[in-house]
């Protein structure tokens, strides 16, 4: 019974497995307009959930614009390299997401910094910190 499970479940992922691997290469501008609607998605739950006032947007939109198109160049010159080892991945990711920890918390006053590490930013960076090999 469970080996006629497995069989079935395999056959309705194998079709979705192959047209993943058959996607036509991505429009640059399509994937850059993305990118930016992503980040004005985020920006606008930091607003929200943050009080930020005005200055504090425009400095965290300009922030995650610079931080989030460099490292997606940074990531896409890997995969036409065609460097295939995932560790190198996401040591990039790390790094620039350890950029916008940085640059947040600067940002932010002393009440919005603690309600930031509270929701989860102090427990990004012990796992970064632990996969980058900077465990205390």
């Amino acid at each position: 019974m469970k080996k006629y499970l497995i069989i079935v479940i395999l056959g309705m992922l194998l079709p979705v497995a192959l047209r993943a691997q058959q996607r036509p290469p991505e429009d640059p501008e399509k994937a850059a307009q993305e990118l930016y609607e992503n980040i004005q998605i985020q920006v606008e739950k930091f607003i929200e959930l943050y009080k930020l006032d005005d200055v504090q947007a425009f400095y965290l939109d300009s922030i995650f614009v610079y931080n989030y198109t460099h490292m997606q160049d940074e990531l896409n010159a890997m995969s036409k390299a065609k460097v295939s080892n995932t560790d190198l991945y996401i040591s990039v990711q790390d790094a620039w997401e350890e950029k916008n920890y940085q640059a947040v918390c600067a940002i932010l006053d002393d009440n919005q910094r603690a309600k930031y590490l509270k929701q989860g930013a102090a427990r990004d960076k012990k796992a970064r910190d632990k996969r980058m090999g900077k465990t205390k």
